[in-house]
């Protein structure tokens, strides 16, 4: 076999395991734990780590649509089957143009709706809907809590890409690749601002220790999630 010829094939084999490695290998189901201890919650093959919100299963109106978890339309909230207290989350979304969504954590189903006890990281065409001039209601807000900086969130139709890293009472949303809200649940400045907003009405906001994840699915518009997976990690920030 010509060196040439066993040069290049060595060089493609390379790029081709590079490639690999860089790209996320989803579990075969989700709810499995895979490597780093990543649960996949949807690996654009199977919805069986989700429910209805106080359901006991899939609500109509979901599908999975060349490897993502969409809907369009106004439809029922997913909750995911598990609990998380202490976490990191990760997931892509694009909306449709005028879109709004959002994604909860540590959720409980004692009140009729999920966004009377847990915080919304706010996801949202921010240049097609009115929310978006208000940077409380905007893109990967803790919605009506913590604003985000502006510029950070890509058009309608364009994926982004979110982490959400709950540790103890800290909290931090990121979009694609910034940080960009923390805060800390219980303090006076959160205390503060819960009580200011529609919130305060209900007395468990923001309390659980533990909850489980969920998308909204209330508002009309094109949704789109992809690749989205959860792992526990440790109460405390490590040394």
């Amino acid at each position: 076999m010509p060196s040439r010829f066993v040069r290049l094939s060595t060089a493609a084999l390379l790029l081709a395991v590079t490639a690999a490695a860089g790209r996320a290998q989803p579990a075969a189901k989700p709810g499995a734990k895979g490597a780093g201890g990543w649960t996949w919650l949807f690996n654009g093959t199977s919805t069986d780590a989700w429910r209805g919100y106080q359901m006991k299963t899939m609500p109509a109106g979901w599908s999975i649509k060349d490897g993502t978890l969409t809907k369009s339309g106004s439809v029922e909230d997913l909750i995911s089957k598990d609990e998380w207290g202490n976490f990191e989350l990760e997931f892509e979304w694009k909306l449709g143009k005028g879109g709004n969504s959002g994604v909860f954590y540590r959720a409980t189903e004692e009140y009729p709706k999920v966004y009377w006890s847990a915080t919304e990281y706010q996801l949202l065409d921010d240049a097609g809907h009115p929310d978006g001039k208000n940077p409380l209601t905007s893109a990967a807000a803790a919605y009506a809590l913590y604003a985000p900086p502006r510029g950070v969130v890509k058009p309608a139709d364009q994926w982004n890409s979110s982490r959400i890293v709950v540790r103890g009472t800290h909290a931090e949303h990121w979009l694609n690749g910034k940080k960009v809200v923390e805060y800390e649940y219980g303090s006076p400045d959160w205390t503060a601002k819960v009580k200011a907003s529609k919130f305060g009405e209900w007395a468990n906001y923001g309390k659980a220790a533990k909850g489980h994840v969920a998308i909204q699915g209330d508002h009309d518009g094109q949704l789109a999630l992809r690749n989205i997976r959860i792992r526990a990690i440790s109460p405390k920030e490590p040394k």
